[in-house]
């Protein structure tokens, strides 16, 4: 199953039923974290750190749903922890679906083959893998062997089943550039939708500072593997793509991406949790957004991530009609900040 048109169509309309309202900020993507445990204990991961003194909690579906409604955003991503461990996965996929909204589930891959034997495959439905590289440089990521041998399994038989499958990758210091292009072709052979990227981002939680990448060096990398000359099929959208490498610039729009987690909306987006609050409003403020950013935080200073600048490039595109109808005619618009986790 391919990527549905409706979803360009959908988002595009969304865009503009906005901007014709004359709303500054709205969001595109809600992202839900029903539960932050997990079943790896990924060395760059912050949530399980950041999020250790609640570990054991879990939304309820209802709780779910409501984040979802008050959000508006026409994609859902659901991230955590390991989403797939949630005993409710199955429904609150399932009430995201019948409300005609994208979800966009976030993996290991672990429990994927279980959680296809009660989520059936739609076009409103699709898995994102993270993948951290090949069998050697995966495994060595997650700490654990065998994972990426059972995640590319995942994949093949989600695929023959008739799912939508991506790939979610995050690029840390050091990485191995070889390895992750051979990745990302061996990935595009498989016929998985597209490879998404990102540059990982600094959080303070996680003890080893040095797997952090700087804005720099992060483009100096993008700039080789985004090469078409690698025949990669990516799934950002390809103006990000053009940020990434530093063709481009955009405004931090992390508001775009507003995160409910165990502990309410965290504020002020999915990267900086300076606290939590129950009211969707607040993250849509403007008073609060004049403090975040590139060059007005330290810490935003090398954040080069997708859920803080791929809705950006959306956004300008649907400036004018004519990029509107770009965006939908090219299937840009197919994603927005979509992957996270």
């Amino acid at each position: 199953m391919g990527r549905p048109m409706e979803l360009a169509v959908r988002l595009s309309w969304y865009v503009m039923k906005n901007k014709a309202a004359r709303r500054s900020k709205f969001p595109l993507v809600t992202m839900l974290e029903p539960l932050e445990a997990c079943n790896l204990a990924c060395e760059g991961c912050g949530r399980i750190r950041e999020y250790e003194a609640v570990i054991d909690r879990m939304l309820t579906v209802d709780q779910c749903m409501k984040a979802v409604e008050d959000s508006g955003a026409p994609i859902v991503s659901i991230a955590g922890g390991e989403p797939s461990m949630h005993p409710k996965i199955a429904e609150i996929v399932e009430r995201i679906i019948a409300s005609k909204r994208f979800v966009y589930m976030c993996t290991n891959a672990l429990l994927m083959e279980r959680v296809m034997k009660t989520i059936p495959p739609s076009k409103y439905f699709c898995f994102v893998v993270h993948m951290d590289g090949m069998e050697e440089a995966h495994d060595k990521s997650v700490y654990r062997k065998g994972v990426f041998q059972i995640a590319t399994r995942a994949m093949k038989v989600a695929l023959e089943k008739g799912y939508r499958v991506t790939t979610n990758t995050t690029i840390f210091n050091g990485v191995d550039e070889d390895d992750m292009i051979t990745m990302f072709k061996m990935l595009t052979e498989m016929g998985i939708e597209g490879c998404m990227v990102s540059p990982g981002y600094q959080f303070d939680s996680v003890p080893n500072q040095e797997l952090f990448i700087s804005r720099r060096k992060a483009r100096e990398v993008f700039a080789r593997v985004l090469d078409p000359k690698h025949g990669i099929k990516f799934g950002n959208n390809p103006l990000y793509l053009d940020f990434l490498r530093g063709d481009r610039e955009y405004d931090c729009t992390a508001w775009s991406n507003p995160t409910y987690t165990v502990s309410g909306w965290r504020e002020p987006c999915y990267l900086l949790g300076d606290r939590h609050t129950q009211s969707f409003s607040e993250l849509m403020s403007d008073d609060m957004w004049e403090r975040y950013g590139v060059g007005k935080d330290p810490r935003c200073a090398n954040c080069l991530m997708h859920c803080g600048f791929e809705s950006a490039s959306i956004y300008e595109a649907f400036a004018s009609p004519a990029g509107a109808v770009r965006m939908v005619t090219s299937g840009s618009a197919n994603k927005s900040g979509v992957a996270a986790g």
